[in-house]
């Protein structure tokens, strides 16, 4: 064959490729004002920087060849904002992007080049599940578990998944691995789809129940967050990268600290109330700490009595723990452990320090939270904080209440702690100690009661705390930021260049 006709053939075969599942199935996603896999690739990363990865692959079986076009997962490598990423997007227009032999390859060879190599693996979700009959049988079973590291987690590089539709299978499993889920609502993510779990169960599901954004934000917290369209994930897809290096050998990026970073913490007053027992959003104790608009929550509707907020401290990334009175008087319940201890995994993993914003009343006590093993998550909790190599930085804004004192980086479990002179160190509120020390009751012996409160209060205040120097500092709240930058700077891992142990690299990714 004349290298003309070699050259047009590659032409022609390439436009079968990018024509993916026809121009009627796009135009229906045009219609319901969904990206296709391809527009959303183009959305997401630098212009001109994508390099796709198995154009030209087809699905193995002879009857669906002529119908499987790059096989249903668009893979490559591109850059977002300068740096490298892998990348697979999968294209529901071919076989519902079902997982089949070839393109199960082009994930594990984009995957393994990640880890490898050094950059963010993002997942842009969207598939029906295995394909048959390629996955059927003995057959299937010959060609299934080749890679027996497949859903090994060693936290090499950031994974990142967006699940824009309906997401069983591969885009479940890999959603289930990474460090940050984004989803559309209208999305589903589940085991199996709403029909086959419709016949598995014997009666009919609706799939917003079976894994709807409320149900994975709210209830499992196996997804991050929840936006409105495909452009709001994949921004936030490039929000989240940007407070990540991009592999776990170099530090966080830089950013330049945006004009009136200081302005917001000298009224950080105004935010705190004045009675211990009345709440307040922690939220916005981390914005105002934190520099102007950094401030991305992860899991925002899930255990919410704990909030876990990546931001930035003079441009570098820091990763807040903050107790969140508003919900729950700030409580911890299994869901808050679970947060907490997947957040410091995280930022334990990519070198981002820790800083724990202290306002604890303690455990959430119940028969529910032993339900759900409480004991367990209180010790994994400490487990995993044991095991951190980040700097780890603890301010109590107000209560720190029993054994919470010591999750929440109380003692030789942070580098350095700071008090407010709000800070209350007892074991509950202390009316209540009273009651249960001394069984007094305010209405029984008023004047006792008063007399034995003050005592119980004696020993809480941060002064007693800093005279043992168990606290470091007691400051002005007014001047957090400014502590704080210049405590960030002092721990620095300066030996390392900025790179923790990894100890929790392999630790599960949902438990």
């Amino acid at each position: 064959m004349a290298r003309e006709d070699l050259i047009r053939q590659l032409e022609e075969k390439t436009a079968e490729a990018l024509a993916m599942g026809g121009t009627e199935k796009l135009a229906e996603r045009k219609a319901q004002g969904v990206l296709n896999a391809r527009e959303r690739i183009d959305y997401l990363v630098d212009p001109g920087s994508f390099i796709e990865s198995g154009r030209h692959a087809r699905g193995i079986r002879p009857e669906v060849e002529h119908k499987t076009p790059a096989d249903g997962k668009v893979a490559g490598f591109a850059r977002i904002n300068g740096r490298d990423i892998a990348l697979v997007s999968n294209d529901f227009t071919v076989l519902g992007a079902s997982s089949s032999v070839v393109n199960m390859k082009k994930i594990r060879h984009v995957k393994q080049v990640a880890c490898k190599r050094g950059m963010p693996l993002v997942l842009l979700g969207e598939s029906s599940g295995a394909r048959m009959p390629d996955r059927m049988g003995a057959p299937g079973r010959a060609i299934l578990a080749q890679d027996p590291t497949e859903y090994q987690r060693l936290r090499e590089s950031p994974w990142v998944s967006a699940l824009l539709g309906p997401c069983y299978g591969s885009s479940a499993w890999y959603a289930a691995m990474s460090d940050f889920v984004v989803m559309r609502k209208g999305a589903v993510m589940a085991v199996a789809s709403p029909n086959v779990t419709s016949i598995a169960i014997g009666k009919p599901i609706d799939p917003e129940e079976l894994g709807g954004w409320k149900l994975l934000t709210g209830v499992s917290g196996l997804a991050d967050l929840a936006v409105d369209t495909d452009e709001q994930a994949l921004a936030a897809v490039k929000k989240f990268l940007s407070y990540l290096p991009g592999h776990n050998m170099e530090p966080p990026p830089e950013h330049p600290v945006p004009p009136g970073s200081d302005e917001a913490c000298r009224k950080i007053l105004e935010i705190l109330p004045e009675s211990r027992n009345q709440v307040y959003d922690v939220r916005r104790i981390v914005a105002a700490i934190a520099d102007k608009d950094s401030s991305f929550e992860l899991k925002e509707r899930f255990g919410k009595s704990v909030a876990t907020v990546l931001a930035r401290i003079d441009g570098r990334s820091v990763g807040f723990i903050a107790n969140n009175p508003l919900f729950k008087g700030g409580a911890l319940d299994a869901d808050a452990c679970q947060k907490a201890t997947s957040f410091m995994v995280l930022c334990d993993s990519f070198n981002i320090p820790l800083v724990f914003l202290v306002d604890v009343p303690g455990f959430l006590i119940g028969v529910e939270g032993e339900l759900r093993g409480m004991p367990g998550k209180v010790i994994n909790w400490m487990n995993a904080l044991s095991l951190v190599t980040v700097p780890r930085i603890t301010i109590i804004l107000r209560k720190s209440y029993g054994q919470a004192y010591i999750n929440m980086g109380g003692g030789r479990n942070t580098d350095e702690l700071a008090c407010w002179p709000t800070a209350d160190l007892g074991f509950m509120d202390p009316k209540v100690s009273v009651n249960v020390l001394y069984g007094v009751k305010e209405e029984d012996d008023p004047e006792r009661f008063k007399q034995l409160v003050a005592e119980v209060e004696r020993d809480t205040t941060p002064w007693e705390l800093a005279r043992l120097y168990e606290a470091q500092h007691v400051i002005d709240p007014r001047d957090t930021r400014d502590w704080l930058t210049r405590v960030l700077h002092v721990h620095r891992l300066r030996l390392k260049n900025g790179v923790g142990a990894h100890r929790l690299a392999n630790w599960p990714t949902s438990y």
